[in-house]
């Protein structure tokens, strides 16, 4: 556990780093914040209640979009590049044979890199929509942890899915076309261009049972106290539920990959 404990504390150290890359990131996400804040403001207008939402809780959803799409990995896991090009030059051998888990590792560093992005990329363009829009914002302290559970168990989601999309890598010659089947569905099922709620009929009971859920929709119903009791619990295990089945998956894949390494070794 130490070693994944060091390993999660690079992975923040690494990124801090990169301070101008943060502040770009900071200033994109304003300003996305408020092209999406007047486009949600002149469709509730138009439709109050959209989705069962107030304007409130519809601006407050926008920017706990712009805050978590890095963090819960909506449009990229912010790993699965380095992790792909590990497969395609033959260096993943060697992180096979090392004496820790592969999956593990890059959960350790996903981590330490989401808690980075959640504080650095995160929290100021919340401040910012926050000082510009009346929005919905939780009913105390404890409102605020109910949405931060939600979150990391959103972050694990999320590495989960591109985990199991960058080992896809070991049976493609390029990962990059999953990748982008799996950057447009986590822009679109995560509910990053609308609250799942607002999705029709068949569409958006099937969008809102889809893992991506768990990284936008869920943290937020969260946040604007859609969930109390025992729907709290229940969204919990709604996302937990989804780590656990990709965590398992991307477990099987490591497997196999392993075999296959040992296999093309011997």
């Amino acid at each position: 556990m130490r070693l994944y404990a060091t390993v999660a504390a690079g992975g923040f150290r690494r990124h801090a780093t990169y301070r101008v890359a943060t502040a770009a990131g900071v200033f994109t996400n304003t300003v996305f914040g408020f092209v999406l804040s007047y486009t949600y403001i002149a469709l509730w207008d138009e439709r109050p209640l959209l989705g069962g939402y107030s304007i409130d809780d519809a601006l407050a959803y926008v920017w706990i979009g712009q805050a978590l799409i890095t963090v819960c990995g909506m449009m990229g896991g912010g790993f699965e590049d380095e992790l792909i090009e590990r497969i395609r030059t033959g260096d993943i051998a060697v992180d096979l044979y090392r004496p820790a888990d592969l999956q593990a590792w890059w959960f350790s560093a996903h981590a330490g890199r989401s808690a980075y992005q959640l504080l650095g990329r995160g929290v100021v363009p919340m401040a910012v929509g926050a000082l510009a829009f009346h929005f919905t914002l939780p009913s105390g302290p404890g409102g605020w942890l109910a949405f931060l559970v939600a979150v990391a168990l959103g972050s694990t989601v999320g590495f989960a899915i591109w985990y199991l999309v960058a080992m896809s890598a070991f049976w493609l010659l390029d990962g990059q076309g999953v990748v982008q089947v799996a950057w447009l569905g986590g822009l679109f099922f995560s509910g990053m261009l609308l609250p799942l709620n607002v999705f029709p009929g068949a569409l958006g009971e099937v969008a809102r049972m889809l893992p991506w859920a768990s990284l936008l929709q869920v943290p937020a119903d969260v946040y604007l106290g859609k969930y109390v009791g025992w729907e709290l619990a229940g969204a919990y295990a709604f996302q937990g539920c989804w780590a656990l089945v990709l965590f398992g998956a991307g477990r099987a894949a490591q497997a196999a990959a392993t075999r296959k390494v040992v296999v093309q070794g011997g």
